[in-house]
């Protein structure tokens, strides 16, 4: 759909409240709004509130979040909503990228992976649609990324992660279709930034600036999906038809 609109009204959470792109993308929505952080070790997020604050915020507030307590996550999403009024917009932005090298012996390590990258989302994100569509609008912003659009040797842990995710949160978006609720799935190359720190970037990197301009404007235009940068949506469909002996040599 190419109609612009503005994002949902009410309080924006922000899962994940350390997050580089999380907090970039909160500070571009902050205006006029109430803004909730949610991370663990919630009383050390001054720099945070401030930053969130001094964007336009009418208020910012601090909640403790363990992204894999997920017991926890159906009363923390209802208590947000009781506390600071009707969620608007739910930004996923939490997550590990772990060490491929250790995930390959230690399967503790790589299911520490598949639990935060992937159970962790799917378990919030049902819980946050749901209260959503009785709510009967409000915005979902999922981070994918193209590491999960065909899985690389390279980064075959990370990425199978975020290859469940897409296509749970692809069917999610369906499932939605007419609630009034409406799922944008962002796709990011490789993004520089504090995650990454240390490695080289790939070719068409962004940053967490880049990204968040480009999940702001697809909320405006009602996108379902937003690769970022843009010029990766064609790179990766031709690379999805590569033979497998070729893919395998992909580096990261």
């Amino acid at each position: 759909m190419s109609r612009r609109a503005e994002p949902a009204a009410g309080t924006l959470l922000l899962l994940g409240g350390r997050s580089e792109i999380g907090l970039e993308v909160a500070t571009r929505l902050a205006s006029g709004r109430t803004v909730v952080l949610a991370a663990r070790r919630s009383s050390d997020l001054d720099a945070q509130q401030r930053r969130v604050q001094q964007a336009g915020a009418d208020a910012v507030h601090t909640v403790e979040f363990d992204a894999n307590a997920m017991d926890t996550h159906a009363e923390l999403v209802s208590r947000i909503a009781e506390r600071y009024g009707p969620i608007g917009i739910v930004v996923l932005a939490f997550g590990i990228l772990g060490d491929q090298a250790r995930a390959e012996n230690d399967a503790q390590h790589a299911l520490d992976v598949i639990t935060t990258d992937f159970l962790a989302q799917v378990s919030v994100l049902t819980h946050a649609a749901k209260l959503l569509r009785a709510q009967g609008s409000g915005d979902l912003v999922v981070f994918s990324s193209v590491a999960g659009v065909r899985v690389r040797r390279a980064n075959y842990v990370y990425g199978s992660a975020k290859a469940g995710l897409d296509g749970f949160a692809g069917g999610l978006s369906d499932s939605l279709h007419g609630s009034g609720v409406h799922l944008l799935l962002v796709r990011p190359g490789f993004v520089i930034g504090f995650m990454t720190e240390g490695m080289t970037p790939a070719p068409m990197s962004s940053t967490p600036d880049q990204v968040a301009d480009g999940v702001v404007t697809a909320l405006g235009k009602r996108r379902a999906t937003v690769w970022i940068p843009g010029t990766l949506r064609p790179v990766f469909f031709g690379m999805r038809l590569l033979p497998q002996w070729l893919w395998r040599r992909m580096p990261r």
